[in-house]
């Protein structure tokens, strides 16, 4: 059972991590955005290689 609960654990520490990613990048001011050659509509894709690989 105990694995279960670790599985779950882990899972939803993964989707804050994830959610927080998006939060960021998506909130990055534009000028640092465009210097790191970044597009807020690349947030979820960035977020979920980060997060998932």
């Amino acid at each position: 059972m105990n694995g279960f609960f670790n599985t779950v654990r882990a899972s939803l520490e993964k989707r804050a991590r994830y959610n927080r990613t998006v939060q960021e990048l998506s909130n990055m001011p534009k000028d640092v955005a465009d210097d790191l050659g970044l597009s807020p509509a690349d947030a979820h894709r960035i977020a979920r290689k980060a997060v998932y690989g």
